[in-house]
């Protein structure tokens, strides 16, 4: 039996019919995502299977697989994590190891690894409007009792993180096996009561798609053999009910425009391999293979695992297609609906790794800290952004390096809504829709047992017990030549890096949340100012923290009165994230962090400055390895300095803090502004504010203008505005023309690193 034939073979499961759709413009994309478990970087066509057929080689047939990446884009350098647990947590969360929770497979993770106030893309999304979806290895929350299982922690579960529709395994012991007798689902079915974890448990069976002739006419005959077995093999029954899933959400989209997310996190190709030899026909897709015979048992059973997810992932695509399976194409989705497909982690070692080469020559495999272990298989397709017509071009490799932490934030751009502040994800949104601006990941971090590394472009250092090792992943991608010794100062430079990401901290070790409770005029340096938090669950306490501001604090500054609040500056501040924000329903109730003169402010990630909140500046510092981002409705005022990128949406006013007075504010990074920007800057005789930004300036927005003290200056004086190491674009007004509120006009002129103003002639008022 051909691979295509072993398609239709599941295929002829497929069912409920739906009549016809009607048309509606979608505003943003629904999001399918498969993820799969332990499947090596080399284990689909592109990455090295093709290769191996052209050359006579055992190759795992994965032909849906390789169609999506001839769809669409193949990225060569994507980053899982080193095992199961942390990698689940990073990609729901958007943290890395060193951050998030769960950053090894600890054996409670799966009582305690997800948290009430972590924000998952279940969350994200539901709360963004999308019906949402997920199946298959959740690995949080429930016992590992195979035959009464219980719920062990309500708050960590897929219902208690804005997933909706869910058909999972909460505990990744339980999911060592593929015969569970029982799963959990939601929404729980009429009559069986409503629990706090909105999940109910449900025998793991394929009779629902065999058995209901009505909703599945074609149920084929196979399953209906004793030979199938009762207790089902469970990726079968994640994958149809995912499929169910896309094909009612596919016309409620087409009816309403509301989009859906399904998350199938599949067991397959994780061990035990052999259970898939007990299914009818288990092996017939490589029954014409002159090679497959020849195999050791370990790699015939992982490569007919690795094709029977396939094929259900291409129903799945093919439902998207043709949603009520009519062979009418005219109601498809496709063309607006992002497919991802990626593993959690490389495959582990055996003879299918060596037989199919199943990590593609990379060194290490799953639980190490080289690219064997961490650099993962992943493709995304999205027809409407990504064609031959298309600025990002279907059916090619991108070296663009990305990480599981980047989908959070990409899936909030992509739904139109904030992400969660302080995240080490970045967004790929403006990479995938050519709008909006891709901002910078300037490095990867990972942890295992016996090392922790850090990838920044090229260069990758591992940190052992035994000492630094340091590759040139473009001349050497299978780590074979240490560098260390030759390269003392990058090897510095690096380790201090990844040792600022916490990833020396002892397990249970994660960021904390934190909001502020401080009154006007309160000290932001004083714990009594802020929440504690603590992460408690059935009498254990897992975490806590109740001191001042520190490095590890995801924290938002919002007021929360009806009055403008001011929270005082008044020593040094350090968080992982910070926002500051105004009160949500009351638009004069701003909230301003004021810091004192030689303040700094630190937030490691990101600062963000949101919708009515306000940061001022009196000759202190502010410091991000990444970014400080005025948003929309926010506000950055005074002088000082900035290290680190400022994005900026909002308003900049520089000058003194008190006072409208001349001042300079210096930002040792790049600095862009938006279209709707408004950038404001004091005049006078003896000085004048500035922007003096050490890397790119990108111009956009607003310049605002004003002459301090009544001041009139006299025709042709000059002022340098902006400088930077390289200018580009422009203040949005005509003819270059800027006009006071006392009516002075100053024409700008545009150089290569700076923006020069001139005042223009005053002219006598009108006689007649």
């Amino acid at each position: 039996m051909s691979t295509q034939q072993f398609s239709l073979l599941i295929l002829a499961l497929l069912g409920p019919t739906i009549g016809p759709f009607a048309t509606a413009e979608p505003d943003r994309p629904n999001i399918l995502y498969f993820y799969v478990d332990d499947m090596g970087w080399g284990s689909i066509g592109p990455n090295g299977q093709e290769e191996r057929r052209a050359g006579g080689l055992p190759s795992v047939q994965t032909p849906n697989l390789d169609q999506l990446a001839a769809e669409g884009v193949n990225f060569t350098r994507a980053y899982g994590c080193t095992v199961c647990s942390p990698a689940r947590s990073s990609q729901q969360t958007g943290y890395h190891q060193g951050h998030t929770f769960a950053d090894r497979n600890d054996p409670d993770n799966a009582k305690k690894a997800m948290r009430k106030e972590d924000v998952t893309m279940g969350d994200a999304l539901s709360r963004a409007g999308y019906t949402t979806g997920y199946w298959g290895k959740w690995g949080y929350g429930g016992s590992k009792d195979q035959e009464n299982p219980t719920i062990d922690n309500v708050q960590t579960l897929p219902t208690s993180h804005g997933y909706q529709h869910v058909l999972a395994e909460l505990h990744h012991v339980r999911a060592h096996t593929f015969f569970q007798p029982t799963l959990w689902s939601a929404p729980v079915r009429k009559g069986k009561g409503v629990s706090k974890s909105g999940l109910e448990l449900i025998p793991n069976s394929m009779s629902p798609y065999r058995e209901d002739s009505s909703a599945y006419p074609d149920a084929p005959a196979h399953h209906r053999r004793p030979q199938y077995p009762e207790t089902a093999y469970c990726d079968d029954v994640y994958a149809f009910a995912a499929l169910d899933f896309v094909r009612t959400n596919a016309r409620r989209f087409r009816e309403t425009g509301e989009p859906f997310f399904g998350l199938l996190a599949v067991q397959i190709p994780h061990a035990p391999f052999d259970e898939i030899a007990t299914l009818p026909e288990w092996d017939q897709a490589y029954a014409e293979d002159p090679h497959f015979r020849k195999l050791a048992p370990q790699s015939q059973q992982w490569a007919a695992m690795v094709t029977r997810i396939d094929a259900h992932f291409g129903h799945i695509l093919a439902a998207l297609e043709d949603p009520d399976g009519d062979g009418d194409s005219s109601d498809s989705i496709a063309e607006d609906t992002l497919v991802i497909y990626m593993s959690d982690n490389g495959g582990p070692g055996g003879k299918n790794n060596g037989e199919y080469d199943a990590n593609g020559g990379l060194r290490g495999n799953k639980g190490t800290i080289y690219e064997g272990g961490i650099r993962v298989p992943t493709i995304m397709r999205w027809p409407a952004k990504i064609s031959s017509r298309s600025a990002l071009k279907a059916g090619t490799d991108c070296d663009r390096v990305i990480d599981v932490s980047d989908l959070l934030p990409t899936f909030c751009e992509l739904a139109g809504v904030e992400a969660p502040v302080g995240l080490d994800g970045v967004s790929l949104a403006p990479f995938l829709t050519g709008k909006g601006e891709s901002r910078p990941r300037d490095f990867l971090i990972h942890e295992a047992g016996k090392g922790k590394s850090i990838i920044r472009g090229n260069d990758k250092l591992i940190r052992t017990k035994e000492g630094p090792e340091l590759y040139d992943l473009a001349a050497d991608p299978g780590e074979t030549k240490n560098l260390a010794g030759e390269e003392l100062e990058l090897v510095s430079e690096l380790e201090k890096l990844l040792l600022g990401e916490r990833v020396d901290e002892p397990r249970g070790f994660s960021n904390t949340y934190h909001h502020w409770t401080g009154a006007d005029g309160a000290k932001a340096s004083q714990a009594k100012n802020w929440s504690d938090y603590v992460y408690a669950n059935a009498g254990i306490t897992y975490q806590e923290d109740m001191g001042p501001p520190q490095l590890s604090w995801t924290a938002v500054m919002e007021n929360r009165e009806t009055q403008p609040s001011v929270a005082v500056g008044d020593a040094d501040l350090e968080f992982l994230g910070l926002e500051i924000r105004g009160h949500a329903k009351e638009a004069a109730a701003t909230q301003e962090l004021a810091l004192s003169s030689g303040v700094g402010l630190t937030g490691r990630n990101e600062i963000r400055i949101s919708e009515g909140g306000i940061l001022s500046l009196d000759g202190g510092s502010v410091s991000s390895l990444r970014w400080v981002d005025v948003k929309k409705g926010g506000l950055l005022r005074g002088s000082g300095k900035i290290e680190g990128t400022v994005y900026q949406a909002g308003k900049v006013e520089i000058g003194a803090a008190s006072g409208d007075l001349p001042g300079v504010l210096r930002v040792a990074g790049d600095y862009r502004s938006r279209e709707g920007s408004r950038l404001r800057l004091a005049l006078a005789k003896r000085g004048h504010s500035a922007l003096e930004v050490e890397g790119m300036g990108h111009l956009r927005g607003k310049l605002s203008l004003h002459f301090a003290d009544g001041f009139l200056p006299e025709p042709d004086t000059k002022y340098v505005l902006v400088s930077a190491e390289q200018l580009s674009g422009r203040f949005e007004h005509p003819n270059d023309i800027v006009v006071t509120g006392a009516g002075i006009r100053l024409r700008l002129h545009y150089l290569e690193d700076r923006v020069v103003a001139t005042v223009l002639p005053r002219f006598a008022p009108s006689t007649t």
